[in-house]
């Protein structure tokens, strides 16, 4: 080949390119941005209304079904899910695959402004947002001191606005800190003494809390502002404050109510480690880069922490890059020691530490080249894609070993160093070219594969389709060029048996051996691998399926949930409770933050009867337990605490796809579905596998239902609305006016003192003043009437549904999703009520569909490359008989190690189509050139054999070799990759045996068939 001969005649000049291609390597792996996965890209859009003091049934009648109507007929919507909370309206939409979300946020943003003039009036403005399932925040920041109101105004005036200053910071939320608030408690008597009522004392302070500009006049030649001061200086200004009385007399303010600078009423409340601690959770941008954003941030503490108040401390109590950090650097080992392993069976086989290096130098230049197209890719350096350079260790090498040990073989055949070079890789150039293309086409249909299948993976198959094409170079120009200079004396035994070459001799022969038996005995090869093959077959029901190994990043969640309505003092009692049990565990646990109140993180709203925990355990080398084992013993401490539903389940890492089991029931009425659920949970939960299954029927709600007499309200001058207004006042205070202070907006707030708003009683015996300023109880013109309402109502469709979820234990997906199935099958669904199951379970079944077409194609291409390599249709198709046996390989490799199929498997299996074929070109080409020289076919197997067992041998060891620390799953997060690494090791390792003993009969009924038809043919003429 002509690029052969260039290598080779201008050494100077591929030495000059190679540290040019080094060098760019070096600066894009500075530029590389780190992470966990590849970026999940869902088209889910999420429309967020509040619709404050509604009740569940009227944010979904009012707010959620009209925007539901809007959005649904926007094109490319798959599904679309409401969620109907007290107050709050979420509807979420979710696009086929495929669609571009940020134009088709556009379609949604004119559909919610057409169905905003159809909310109701006290509905606010919709938000409309692109759902990011991989958007948790970055870090967890904790504020700790004595004064809580202090740490308050340090997180929201100092921290808040620096941290998000920082490169790739989004935003930085506070959670768990007191807000301050003025209070003016009004006194009734006094107000009914002075015939005044709480909207005019509002009226007073909002009137007297004003400036303003009043035009401009001149002086001199100038212009002069001309600014009415009249905002409140101080509290006393508050006190001071005029309220005219209907008789036309003055009071001030402080003479109908007390001014009280204090906190507002907390709702939440935030431990770390069990002390309180005002929290800042950090999100990261869009396209920001999670370890980047946690070093800025990281650096921004260390900067802030000397500028903090005495007995101020700032520390990280959760950070996600660790575990990203840890395993990259988990990768990056196995890719070393992979590496090691390489070269030493290199060195076994080659007996020169010249040939070594001179091979050896195709794995780093491949390396350091693929970050260059990484970079220019726009791709991450994540576990998957620094997975696919530790698989392509092993690969990266074979072109170069079938080059090398064709150019000493001419060397031995008396040519000289320059010229076996020459043809030594020029022989061989066009078999390595096509066994490189049969591992690069594999990946073509891979890429055009939609979902989070193609997401994850399709960076995987452009890394190692990159580390194949720097290798596939560096062999035909880089390795004929070195092999010139440096093994001028590397390959010359003088006289010298070394042990390996005995023992190599001795498995020449063996195999030869063998290789006469099986062409002697050709039906009965062909029978044992049919029998082997079908054998294997019959392992699939022990193997089981799954969708993502789970990586072992020690995060565990509890959900403590209090019966509806319990108030944050006696959810804390609780918490309380669960921490005292954690405290058997404080050696595992490195960090435990609680939110009392808060929702959690992840959660759509907050209610006073919730808390989250979010643990990090200690790393996994430090603790004998894995993270499932310590959930499951967590799990069983908590069931003893009565009175809560407390739920513990392992955190993901990140990927975004749902619980593992999502059983969807759908129908009409909201009462039948929430027996069906009940039903359902009971059902599975005799499943084997099965854990925490729970149902969205949360505990109903109790309500106190105000209904006014419309008409008796009206006798005395009260409209429905006024009535409202006054029972608001009463009850939960009204935002009179802002005071400003410092540079701070503190809202002042009109309320009545504790003890004349906390019981039924209270409301019922509540005055309503009339317009004529007379006082008259609230029962005189409403009835009351206690009643359990829903706390969450959810729709998909437009049609009611509820959802039952389940983590899984000791089992895998695929098996428990088959007997739920089987379950639920058995049930008897009322007319009109169905059920669906999503989660992990369905994104499994529609990825292992996709990913089964895109290896049916990628068989096609293999075989459709290798037609156009060897310009014939028959020998391609001698080649392919090499990948059925790799199923033997396969099933045997994930049962011998109890790995279930997955999807990291499923891409092992598309990989080997590409890779197992390249023993057997080798073989056949190698076959092809003997019989040219002029030998018989069976002379031509003979010797072909024995010859090219030696670099299959090297191809595949190194291979191997190159994956087993991947598949031995050593250290963090590298559950990834090791079902894909089992495959291709086992896979490989039989496929090879097959390929040396099945392909040479295979080769010679193909022979035959082919001469015949040549002879038929040439009877026909």
């Amino acid at each position: 080949m002509k690029l052969v001969n260039t290598s080779v005649k201008r050494p100077v000049g591929v030495i000059m390119i190679v540290l040019a291609i080094i060098a760019l390597g070096i600066v894009s792996l500075r530029n590389l941005a780190i992470d966990l996965y590849p970026e999940i890209d869902l088209p889910i859009a999420v429309v967020s209304t509040s619709y404050p003091e509604a009740a569940p049934e009227d944010v979904q009648k009012l707010v959620s079904r009209p925007i539901e109507s809007a959005v649904s007929s926007i094109e490319g919507i798959d599904t679309v899910q409401s969620q109907s909370q007290a107050g709050t309206s979420l509807v979420i939409m979710m696009f086929n695959n495929g669609v571009n979300i940020d134009t088709a946020l556009l379609d949604v943003r004119e559909k919610v402004d057409q169905a905003k003039g159809f909310l109701p009036e006290g509905a606010n403005e919709p938000n409309v947002l692109k759902f990011d399932p991989q958007q948790i925040p970055v870090m967890w920041v904790g504020l700790t001191g004595d004064n809580a109101a202090a740490l308050q105004n340090i997180a929201d005036d100092r921290l808040v606005p620096y941290f998000e200053r920082q490169g790739g910071v989004a935003s930085v939320s506070v959670e768990g800190g007191k807000i301050r608030e003025v209070q003016i408690e009004l006194d009734r008597a006094k107000l009914l003494q002075y015939g005044l009522n709480s909207q005019a004392v509002m009226q007073a302070l909002a009137g007297s809390n004003q400036s303003g500009s009043a035009g401009v006049i001149e002086k001199g030649n100038k212009d002069l502002q001309i600014r009415i001061e009249g905002s409140f200086a101080t509290l006393d200004d508050m006190k001071q404050t005029i309220v005219p009385t209907p008789s036309g007399a003055q009071v001030l303010v402080e003479d109908v109510g007390k001014v009280k600078d204090t906190f507002q009423e907390a709702t939440s409340e935030t431990l770390v480690n069990g002390k309180p601690a005002v929290v800042l959770s950090v999100l990261k941008k869009t396209d920001g880069n999670t370890v980047d954003v946690a070093d800025n941030m990281n650096q921004a503490i260390e900067d802030v922490q000397n500028d903090l108040p005495a007995g101020v401390n700032l520390d990280v109590v959760l950070d996600t890059s660790t575990f990203i950090k840890m395993s990259i650097s988990t990768v990056v080992q196995n890719m070393i020691i992979g590496g090691i392993f390489s070269l030493l069976i290199l060195l076994l086989f080659l007996k020169s530490i010249r040939a070594t290096i001179v091979i050896g130098l195709s794995i780093p230049i491949a390396i350091i080249s693929t970050f260059t197209l990484m970079y220019f890719t726009g791709e991450t350096l994540n576990v998957l894609t620094m997975g696919g350079l530790a698989l392509g260790i092993g690969m990266m090498v074979d072109s170069s070993i079938v080059i090398l040990e064709n150019i000493v073989s001419y060397r031995q055949r008396g040519y000289s160093i320059i010229e076996a070079a020459k043809q030594g890789a020029s022989e061989l150039a066009p078999a390595v070219i096509a066994s490189t293309t049969t591992t690069l086409v594999v990946f073509l249909p891979i890429v055009f594969v939609e979902g989070i299948a193609s997401d994850l993976f399709t960076p995987l198959a452009l890394t190692v389709s990159f580390s194949l094409i720097a290798s596939l170079v560096v062999s035909v120009t880089l390795i004929p060029m070195l092999s010139s200079k440096l093994l001028t004396k590397a390959m010359e035994d003088n006289g010298r048996r070394y042990w390996f070459d005995r023992f190599m001799e001795k498995v020449n022969k063996a195999y030869e051996s063998i290789l006469r038996s099986v062409l002697r005995f050709r039906k009965t090869t062909i029978l044992a691998t049919i029998v082997a093959i079908g054998g294997s077959l019959a392992l699939i029901p022990m193997i089981g399926t799954e969708f993502i190994p789970e990586s072992d990043q020690g995060q565990i969640q509890i959900t403590v949930q209090t019966p509806t309505g319990t108030s944050l003092e006696g959810t804390k009692a609780t918490t309380d409770q669960v921490n005292t049990l954690l405290q058997e565990y404080r050696d595992s646990i490195e960090t435990n933050y609680v939110s009392i109140g808060g929702g959690g993180y992840d959660s759509l709203s907050s209610s006073a009867n919730e808390a989250t925990y979010t643990i990090q355990l200690v790393p996994s080398d430090q603790r004998e337990k894995t993270t499932t084992e310590v959930m499951q013993a967590i799990d069983r401490d908590l069931t003893n605490i009565p009175g809560a539903e407390i739920t513990v389940s392992v955190m993901g890492a990140g990927i975004g796809t749902g619980d593992p089991i999502q059983i969807q029931l759908n129908g009409q009425d909201q009462d039948v579905l929430n027996e069906l659920a009940d039903q359902v949970v009971w059902t599975i939960s005799d499943v084997k596998g099965v854990y925490n299954p729970a149902s969205s029927v949360s505990e109903s709600r109790p309500e106190l239902t105000i209904d006014v007499n419309r008409e008796k309200a009206a006798q005395y001058g009260l409209s429905y609305q006024e009535v409202m207004n006054q029972v608001q006042m009463g009850f939960t205070g009204q935002v009179a006016t802002r005071y400003q202070e410092g540079g701070n907006e503190i809202d002042v707030k009109l309320i009545y003192p504790k003890d004349e708003r906390s019981t039924i009683s209270d409301l019922e015996t509540m005055q309503i003043q009339t317009q004529t300023g007379t006082m008259l109880p609230l029962a005189s013109i409403a009835t009351f009437q206690q009643e359990q309402g829903p706390s969450t109502l959810l729709r998909e469709n437009q049609q009611p549904q509820l959802n039952i979820t389940s983590d899984i234990v000791d089992r895998d997906l695929g098996s428990v999703t088959k007997d739920i199935k089987t379950k639920l099958n058995n049930m008897n669904f009322p007319e009109g009520y169905s059920y669906t199951i999503g989660g992990q379970a369905q994104d499994m079944a529609k990825s292992f569909s996709d990913l089964a077409i895109a290896l049916v194609f990628s068989i096609f291409l293999v075989y459709a490359v290798m037609a156009i390599q060897f310009e014939n249709f028959l020998f391609p198709l001698v080649i392919m008989f090499s990948l059925p046996a790799t199923v033997v390989g396969i099933l045997l490799g994930l049962f011998v190690t109890g790995k279930p199929l997955s999807i990291p498997a499923f891409i092992g299996v598309i990989m080997l189509a590409g890779i197992v074929v390249n023993n057997a070109i080798v073989l056949v080409d190698y076959i092809n050139i003997v019989r040219q020289r002029g030998k018989s076919r069976y002379e031509a197997i003979l010797e072909a054999g024995p010859s090219r067992l030696r670099p299959i041998f090297m191809t595949t060891l190194t291979t191997i070799l190159g994956m087993v620390p991947l598949a031995l799953g050593l250290g963090e997060g590298a559950e990834a990759q090791q079902p894909l690494a089992i495959t291709i090791i086992f896979g490989l390792g039989i496929s090879s045996i097959f390929t040396l003993l099945l392909i040479p009969v295979v080769y010679t009924y193909f022979d035959d068939l082919s001469g015949k038809v040549v002879g038929w043919g040439k009877k026909k003429e």
